[in-house]
């Protein structure tokens, strides 16, 4: 297997170019996620360019675009505030630990061979998750946004104190944000391809910081600070016997959420340009990206569906796109970090808050309730678990759910196909020759034919289609037309089979093959019966049965069938 992703220079010039343009969109996103998560706007630029190039020379889908993402930040925000009030001193540093144990996990994912699995789940899981995270991402923005500092707790927390924001509101970082929301939200699409929009909304806004508001000076808009040129600081795994549980536990989360986020990136990517990414490899790539990535300080990241989308416009085909941006974004952290200094913090907000607005599955919402009601509880129970709970429980649940109603109604479905024949009342899976041989037996055999797979939801229908065993003589299961036989409906076949044979009936199997008369012999049943008893046709079982019948009645009979 290639270590490396594609790459080739034939076609030079659009990977360039491609990688040019995404590292303009990923300049402002980069600050305003590292602003956002709490570790600084440097985390964010190294996340960034860490994350960028290793996830592009060892992935698995030449075009995507890795950085700092709207979901990873969010969990990211969660547990460095969480460490960190723990250990102001080691909190930090323990945070950047989580991220690495997140890449340690996705390469573990990745293998297992896990990458086709990750996504598949119903869609209104993943976009009842999705929604949840930009309501989250809108939340947390509001403080900085009206110009204050985000209270702690969460959603919860900003919504409690919302009275207490607005009242202390600075009406200059607020203008500034609005002015910045404008920008984003009437930008025109034309212009998108030639300047990304939240470039255009970061200049302006740090601009009017600078020379109007300071004009005037107006002396309290908060800004990011200078960033100190230079290569990143290493963090060594740092770990903490009070918080192992939590980084632990963080850091599946936050591996889990990245392999979910990447794999929906990787599928857009393909669609775009009608190829097929390596989900394991791929995985792999963003597992080692996210380990350097912590040990460098800088933030998590994963596929960016914007970055990608704008990557593959501008005409990338290999992920010397994704290197190439990389190394525009060093080159701003090495040279031109002095001059991110006066950006203001509400403009950053302003553009995490769009994200969030553009994140959320409008949609999908708007039409979810004309699909199912079921449908939508999912939905929006994921929303709810996801804003105030937490992430991987909001998934967890809404699969779970989601795929017990599924099962369910698979079951009801399958459930018709257990069918207890002994008359003409249901005989359209029979042969004439089949149905002459039932009718001659006078009501006296029962054939227990099943048919599709057998799943545990359809044990309960064959324990009630075999409750009258007594009534007759023979019992034929009829297992011709079962593929996969689960292990809760062998145990009520074979429960079928006893109550046959304690009844003193006699017991013949036709149609059991490979794996589906496999696991029949390894519960045992196989001893239960008789080996001419086993048989392949369900016209010689019949016959058989009609022997036995005709056996216990006395007398010599003949069975003739007319053809």
């Amino acid at each position: 297997m290639q270590i490396t992703n594609q790459i080739h220079f034939r076609n030079l010039r659009g990977d360039i170019l491609g990688g040019v343009t995404a590292a303009v969109v990923a300049l402002p996103m980069a600050l305003a996620f590292g602003i956002a998560s709490g570790a600084g706007a440097s985390a964010g630029l190294w996340g960034a360019i860490l994350v960028g190039f290793f996830a592009a020379l060892f992935g698995g889908t030449p075009t995507l675009i890795s950085e700092p993402t709207g979901p990873m930040t969010v969990i990211v925000t969660a547990f460095i505030t969480e460490l960190t009030a723990y250990n102001p001193e080691n909190g930090l540093s323990m945070a950047f630990t989580v991220v690495m144990m997140a890449g340690v996990f996705q390469i573990i994912f990745g293998l297992l061979r896990l990458g086709k699995y990750i996504t598949m789940m119903p869609y209104n899981v993943i976009s009842g998750f999705m929604t949840g995270i930009g309501v989250i991402l809108i939340f947390i923005q509001i403080a900085p946004f009206l110009g204050q500092e985000t209270p702690k707790g969460g959603v919860l927390g900003v919504i409690l104190n919302l009275p207490t924001l607005i009242t202390n509101i600075n009406l200059w970082e607020t203008g500034l944000g609005i002015v910045t929301l404008a920008i984003l939200f009437l930008y025109p699409n034309k212009l998108k391809n030639f300047i990304p929009s939240q470039l255009v909304a970061l200049i302006v806004g740090t601009l009017i910081a600078i020379f109007l508001l300071d004009g005037i000076e107006i002396r309290t808009i908060a800004t990011i600070g200078e960033i100190t040129p230079g290569l990143p600081e290493i963090h060594l795994p740092t770990f903490s016997s009070g918080n192992l549980r939590l980084m632990f536990v963080e850091s599946l989360v936050l591996g889990m959420v990245g392999s979910i986020d990447c794999m929906l990136t990787c599928v857009v990517a393909d669609s775009l340009t009608r190829t097929e990414n390596k989900p394991n490899k791929e995985l792999i790539g963003q597992g080692i990206a996210n380990l350097i990535t912590g040990l460098c300080g800088g933030i998590a990241g994963s596929g960016s569906t914007t970055g990608t989308v704008v990557n593959i416009q501008t005409g990338a085909r290999t992920a010397l796109s994704g290197i190439s941006r990389a190394l525009v974004l060093l080159i701003v952290v090495l040279w031109a970090a002095p001059l991110t200094s006066g950006i203001p913090l509400s403009v950053l907000a302003a553009i995490v808050l769009k994200v969030g607005i553009d994140i959320i599955d409008w949609g999908f919402l708007k039409r979810v309730h004309k699909i199912s009601l079921k449908t939508a509880g999912i939905l929006y129970g994921v929303v709810l678990l996801t804003v105030f709970v937490d992430l991987m429980v909001a998934v967890a649940v809404g699969v779970f759910v989601a795929n017990i109603l599924t099962i369910a109604r698979l079951n009801e479905m399958q459930s018709k196909s257990v069918k207890a024949i002994t008359d003409d009342d249901d005989q359209i899976i029979l042969t004439s020759e089949e149905k002459e041989i039932l009718d001659l037996a006078n009501g006296r055999v029962l054939l227990f034919h099943l048919s599709g797979p057998m799943i545990f939801g359809v044990a309960k229908a064959i324990s009630r289609e075999h409750g009258a065993i007594s009534n007759y003589d023979v019992l034929i299961v009829d297992l011709g037309e079962v593929p996969v036989l689960g292990v809760t409906s062998s145990l009520a076949i074979e429960n079928a089979i006893q109550e046959a044979i304690d009844e003193g009936r006699e017991v013949i199997v036709v149609g059991a093959t490979g794996k589906v008369k496999r696991r029949l012999e390894k519960l045992g049943i196989q001893g239960l019966i008789p080996e001419h008893h086993w048989m392949d046709e369900r016209l010689n079982a019949l016959q058989e049965g009609l022997t036995v019948v005709r056996g216990k009645q006395g007398g010599n009979w003949e069975l003739v069938i007319d053809n």
